[in-house]
């Protein structure tokens, strides 16, 4: 059975809810207990995607609370407290439990707690003679947010920035590492599975690769430990490849305007959690949900937006058509006279109609729901010229370059001065040579429409230095500016020089897709030569070799992006699993979800970190 990390991620929180007591087929537990449930704010992102209210409700849930707010207490009633094992949060439980605010207590941690906190846990407890209220004490491993059955997040904030900033010391960038590691190792336990470790070499791909490779290695040892259920596997056909990147794979794709109704959806209106609020008809904000219980949203989200805008109408159609043949049914007979002879007839329609009923004011609410979604981002099309910026991009990236005329005419245009920005970063990247005039051009152009040039700057700064580092890559001495762009993006210069190839393709598949689809066919390929290899599984001294079985062909697939991911990716990815004969399956993960103005924040960050650009003004 294919991998299905948000219905096993699901199953974890049902039986956490359920006072950790075994789940029954209907998803409960087989003796309904009413609790309160507590939780810090990062928990509640992970439930929030999951489990809406009326979820609750079914595991016995009946209020819900922040842990950080102060709340009174309630007599007879057990106490669910999933939360991040940190220092505030233990002192936090430790005043609850002392202040007897429930009966007693069920504590879940995210992941692993550390021993000294657990330790703080037990002393704080008993000084105050109440850890007898503790009922159990549970490591959940559910560190991470899985937004769709086959998309997750570790929800690691400006990862990008930490890991290429220049000054980071290196146990800045170890805790940075070991954080991913730790919510990495939350999903191959939640899945259960020990995969085949695959990265480039160097870089944060490489620390991240080595670390999870030695904490799978150490579970293993535990006798009953997390993965024993799923067997000792050797074949490559049971255990999925894990295959790790650096956000300096692509740059590009974390930049681009892209003109699908997924990535455009989060772009243009902040999809975040799976919901998004936009203005409504009569003024207000309307909240929505978009997941994987809305089936518009499932089958249409890679299609271009023209495409979206016209199964609308065509749902819309189809919706008026049956409600018509609904009337036409339960209408009478046109005035006739009756005779009875048709009563059972009529019934039966009668029957059928009102059993159609739900069905079809569900499909309205859709069908509405969409409507006000693509109205809203109509309008921010036609005001900002997105397909615009989406069309001369796609253009830039394909002919790896732009007429100049074409250019300052984008860039004195439509638009805000973030998408503005984001238009001259393409420029700079989908070309290989920019003469320093056309340079100084965009430079002036982003300064008359008072955009703030760090991120501008930072990229140009890299681009030079790659440069200089293909200059000089024959020579036997390397210049000292060289070494410093290792440092600054902690990985070799050639596997960032690879990131500004990659825009240059052809075909024009995404690097990421196409890495992917060489490392699960398991077929020697130039592009993936170089790639390191872990088996946590194997001795380790054949860690790094090459067994037959290690080296696919592979059904399944967990991909993960270090430095930020995004719904373009995302979408690609879905597509290459449908596409490869017989269909694969691809899990997508990255350490957060970012819009395009947001990683290019990030740059803007590094930009202003290395003295580069103005002064820092918000690009709106």
């Amino acid at each position: 059975m294919a991998l299905n990390l948000r219905q096993k991620q699901t199953e974890c929180i049902a039986r956490m809810l359920n006072l950790n007591q075994p789940i029954n087929a209907s998803g409960t537990a087989n003796e309904e207990v009413y609790k309160i449930l507590i939780y810090d704010k990062f928990c509640q992102d992970i439930l929030s995607p999951l489990a809406h209210v009326k979820d609750l409700r079914k595991h016995g849930v009946t209020l819900y609370y922040l842990i950080d707010k102060n709340r009174e207490p309630v007599a007879d009633v057990p106490a669910v407290y999933f939360v991040k094992p940190t220092h505030h949060n233990i002192k936090r439980i430790i005043s609850d439990v002392s202040n007897s605010l429930y009966d007693y207590f069920h504590l879940n941690f995210s992941s692993s707690i550390p021993r000294p906190l657990l330790e703080d846990l037990a002393s704080g407890t008993l000084n105050s003679d109440s850890i007898q209220r503790i009922n159990k004490v549970h490591d959940q491993y559910l560190e991470f947010v899985t937004l769709e059955d086959n998309l997750f997040t570790l929800a690691d904030k400006s990862c990008y920035v930490q890991l290429n900033d220049p000054k980071a010391t290196d146990r800045e960038i170890e805790e940075i590492i070991e954080k991913i590691v730790s919510g990495l190792f939350c999903v191959l336990a939640t899945l259960a599975v020990v995969p085949i470790i695959r990265c480039p070499r160097g870089g944060p791909a490489e620390m991240v690769a080595s670390l999870l490779d030695q904490r799978l290695r150490d579970h293993l040892l535990v006798k009953n430990n997390l993965f024993s259920e799923s067997g000792n596997f050797t074949s490559s056909f049971q255990r999925p490849v894990l295959c790790l990147f650096d956000r300096n794979l692509e740059l590009s794709v974390a930049i681009q305007h892209d003109f699908r109704y997924r990535p455009l959806v989060h772009d243009v209106l902040g999809l975040r959690l799976n919901r998004l609020n936009v203005q409504g008809e009569k003024g207000g904000m309307i909240s929505y949900e978009l997941d994987g219980l809305d089936p518009f949203w499932v089958a249409n989200g890679s299609l271009e937006f023209p495409e979206v805008a016209v199964e609308i109408e065509t749902q819309l159609n189809k919706y008026k058509k049956d409600v018509d043949e609904v009337n036409r049914r339960t209408g009478g007979n046109d005035g006739a006279e009756f005779d009875g002879t048709d009563l059972i007839g009529n019934t039966k329609h009668l029957m059928n109609a009102v059993n159609s009923l739900p069905e079809l004011t569900e499909r309205k609410k859709v069908i509405d729901k969409h409507t006000n979604i693509a109205t809203v981002l109509l309008g921010e099309i036609k005001n900002r010229s997105l397909d615009s910026f989406a069309k001369k991009e796609y253009e830039m990236m394909i002919r790896g370059g732009i007429d100049r005329g074409e250019l300052l005419a984008v860039l004195k245009g439509k638009g805000t001065k973030m998408d503005k920005l984001r238009f001259a970063i393409m420029f700079l990247i989908s070309n290989e040579t920019i003469p320093q005039l056309e340079v100084e051009t965009v430079e002036s152009a982003l300064r008359e429409a008072e955009v703030d040039p760090s991120a501008f700057q930072y990229v140009k700064k890299i681009k030079s230095l790659l440069n200089v580092s293909l200059a000089s890559a024959n020579s036997a001495s390397r210049s000292n500016i060289v070494d410093w762009a290792e440092k600054l993006y902690g990985q070799s210069i050639s596997a960032v020089t690879a990131g500004v190839k990659n825009l240059l393709s052809s075909d024009h598949q995404l690097a990421i897709s196409r890495t992917v689809e060489a490392l699960m066919e398991g077929k020697p390929n130039p592009e993936i030569e170089s790639y390191l290899m872990f088996d946590p599984r194997a001795p380790k001294s054949s860690s790094g070799a090459t067994g037959s079985h290690m080296k696919g062909p592979f059904k399944e697939a967990i991909v993960f992006m270090i430095g930020g991911g995004n719904y373009v990716e995302y979408g690609s990815l879905q597509e290459l699993a449908q596409r490869l004969q017989p269909a694969k399956h691809i899990i997508y993960g990255s350490t957060e979800i970012l819009t395009g103005g947001e990683f290019v924040d990030q740059l803007a960050l590094l930009g202003q970190k290395m003295g580069l650009g103005g002064t820092p003004a918000p690009a709106n």
